[in-house]
């Protein structure tokens, strides 16, 4: 039988998407300053890069580009995760499970990562990103949703005005 283990690649380029416990939550927009303070303690803490990223109510999906040598990137979620739960009231029911584990109800346990292939794969998953909002309908096109890198790529020229805005076409089916 096959060995299933996690593989890891110093320097790789991984795909994310992490999820609220509650898919029926929307902290992640309502606190949209909390997480981005969390996200940039982390990276302050542990250096990485995120070329793409969409947050949503319940969810967000994001690429995590790591420095060289440095394989990691559990570690790091895990940090914006507990900073942005360490910036909310604690409100939530909470399982014995989860209470003995010191954590909070807030986030699901795992999260799902993609390792980057190439530059095609890279590119699938940025367009997935900023299609996201759409696809969720959330927003028209991908420019009308706020919490986007669209809005990044938009601004340096790397993404037309109007991307997005006659529907995209992909296989990738992560949500």
């Amino acid at each position: 039988m096959p060995n299933y283990r996690r593989l890891y690649y110093p320097g790789g380029m991984y795909f994310f998407t992490v999820n609220l416990l509650d898919r029926r939550q929307t902290l992640l927009i309502d606190h949209i300053d909390k997480l981005r303070e969390a996200i940039e303690e982390s990276r302050a803490n542990l250096t990485y890069h995120i070329p793409a990223m969409v947050v949503l109510p319940d969810h967000l999906h994001f690429i995590m580009a790591l420095p060289q040598g440095d394989q990691n990137f559990s570690n790091r979620v895990r940090l914006f995760k507990s900073g942005f739960s360490r910036r909310l009231p604690s409100s939530e029911s909470i399982s014995d499970s989860r209470t003995g584990k010191g954590e909070r109800g807030i986030w699901q346990r795992r999260f799902w990562e993609h390792l980057i292939r190439d530059e095609e794969d890279l590119e699938n998953h940025i367009n997935y990103i900023h299609f996201n909002p759409v696809k969720h309908g959330y927003a028209t096109k991908p420019t009308d949703w706020p919490y986007s890198s669209i809005h990044r790529f938009i601004k340096h020229g790397w993404r037309p005005l109007d991307w997005g805005d006659q529907g995209y076409e992909t296989d990738l089916n992560l949500d």
